[in-house]
C-alpha cells in the first residue's frame, strides 16, 4: 500500500484493505465455468502475488473444474513483468495478475494476448469493473478484473459531512476544516486537481497530466499554489496505514483522504468515524488477469477468470487479498460487518463514479514526487 495505483503496485498495501466490497448487490447464480466439462481438466500455470493465502480459492476452483493451479509467486508487478518476458522464451506461465494501469505496457511489449470474450462470463462482473476502459487496448480485451480498492474520505461522525452526494474532495481544502485534515501529499494534490478541473480552473484537462509532461507541469503548478493556500487545514501527512490511523486516533483529525482500510479499522473498533465516497468519485485501483502471449492452457485460464468473476470466487479472492470482490453477489458472501461498512461507503452510483488511477510513466512519478515534496515543505 505504500503506493497505490496512483504510483503503481496496488497490493503493496494488500494486507491493509479489509475483505469487503460494494453495495447491496443481489446474489446471482454463478455462470458455467467453462463451456464443456471435458475442457475442465488439466492445469493452469498462474503467476500472482506472493504472501497471499490463495489456497482456499485454488481448492474451490479445482473442486469446481478439476483444473489444478500451479502457483508462481512474485513480490511486485515489476518482478512479474520481468519473469513473464523471460517466459516468452522459456514458457511455463499461462496467466498473471497485474494492475489495470499496467496493461498497456504488457501489450506494447508483446507479453499478452487478448482474451476471448465469447468464453468469458463478463455478465457475472459488476458493470463498473467489466466496463473498465483500462481493460482494452485497440478494442481488444487484455484484462479481466479480479479485485479492487479505493482511497476516499474518512470522517468524524461528529465533525464532518458524512452524506453521500454532498461530501466532496473539496472539503479537504475548505477553510471550515482548518487544522482537522490528514492526507497523503500526492493524493491530496490529485484530489484538488480533479476539483479544479471540474470548476474549469486548469489550463488543460486534469487527465492530460498523466500523458503530457507540459500539461502536467502547467496544471500542477496551479494546483500546488492553491493547495499551499490551504495547507493550514493539514494536521498530518500520512504515508502508511499506521500513521493514517494515528492521525484520527491521537492527532485530532476529523477528515482525511485515506485508504478504505483506515475508515474500516477505526469504525470496527467502535470509534466515531466513517468512510464515504466523495461526490466526485473515489480514487480506485483495479487488479486482474492478463493472458500470456504463449499460454498453453488457454481454456483453463478462461475458466479461472470466470470462477473469480462468480460470487463464490470473487468473495474468496477478496478474502485472500483483504480487498473487494468484483463479482455480482460476492458481497453477500463476505463478513457482515464488512458488508455493512462497504454498503454505507459506496451507496447509490458510487461504483460507477470511481476514478481509476491512470497509468503513470516514470517521468510523471518523478515530477509528482517533486510537487508532493514542495507541498509538504511549504
Amino acid at each position: 500500500m505504500k503506493n497505490r495505483h496512483s504510483n503503481s503496485n496496488p497490493i503493496d498495501r494488500r494486507t491493509l484493505i479489509k475483505a469487503g466490497a460494494a453495495l447491496g448487490l443481489a446474489a446471482v447464480a454463478a455462470p458455467a465455468i467453462v463451456r464443456a466439462a471435458g475442457s475442465s481438466s488439466g492445469e493452469l500455470n498462474f503467476m500472482g502475488w506472493s504472501g497471499i493465502k490463495l489456497d482456499p480459492l485454488f481448492e474451490a476452483f479445482t473442486n469446481k473444474t478439476g483444473i489444478k493451479i500451479k502457483f508462481i509467486g512474485q513480490p511486485d508487478e515489476d518482478s512479474m513483468f520481468a519473469q513473464c518476458r523471460l517466459a516468452l522464451e522459456t514458457g511455463g506461465i499461462d496467466c498473471v495478475e497485474p494492475s489495470a494501469a499496467r496493461v498497456p505496457v504488457w501489450v506494447s511489449n508483446g507479453v499478452a494476448q487478448p482474451w476471448d470474450e465469447t468464453k468469458l462470463a463478463l455478465d457475472s462482473l459488476e458493470d463498473a469493473f467489466a466496463a473498465n476502459k483500462q481493460a482494452k487496448v485497440d478494442g481488444k480485451r487484455y484484462f479481466v478484473p479480479s479485485t479492487w480498492g479505493t482511497e476516499a474520505l474518512t470522517f468524524s461522525t461528529a465533525k464532518a459531512d458524512s452524506k453521500y452526494g454532498t461530501a466532496s474532495l473539496a472539503d479537504i481544502f475548505d477553510p471550515k476544516n482548518e487544522g482537522l485534515v490528514a492526507v497523503r501529499a500526492h493524493s491530496a494534490l490529485a484530489a484538488l486537481g480533479r476539483v479544479m478541473d471540474l470548476d474549469g480552473k486548469l489550463p488543460h484537462p486534469f487527465i492530460d497530466s498523466y500523458t503530457n509532461e507540459a500539461a502536467m507541469r502547467a496544471n500542477w503548478d496551479i494546483i500546488l499554489a492553491e493547495a499551499i493556500k490551504h495547507k493550514s487545514n493539514v494536521v498530518q501527512f500520512w504515508n502508511g496505514e499506521t500513521d493514517a490511523e494515528a492521525a484520527f486516533r491521537t492527532n485530532g483529525c476529523a477528515l482525511g483522504l485515506t485508504w478504505d482500510t483506515t475508515g474500516f479499522k477505526l469504525k470496527s473498533e467502535g470509534l466515531p468515524f466513517g468512510f464515504i465516497a466523495p461526490k466526485e468519485g473515489a480514487f480506485g485501483w483495479l487488479q486482474g488477469y492478463v493472458l500470456m502471449k504463449n499460454a498453453k492452457n488457454v481454456e483453463q485460464a478462461h475458466a479461472f477468470a470466470n470462477f473469480v468473476a462468480s460470487a463464490e470466487g470473487s468473495a474468496k479472492n477478496a478474502t485472500a487479498f483483504s480487498s473487494n470482490p468484483v463479482g455480482k453477489g460476492g458481497i453477500d458472501l463476505m463478513d457482515q460487518e464488512v458488508v455493512a461498512f462497504y454498503r454505507s461507503a459506496y451507496p447509490g452510483d458510487a461504483l460507477s463514479k470511481i476514478w481509476w488511477w491512470p497509468a503513470q510513466d516514470t517521468w510523471f512519478v518523478k515530477l509528482r514526487s517533486e510537487y508532493a515534496d514542495k507541498f509538504q515543505a511549504a
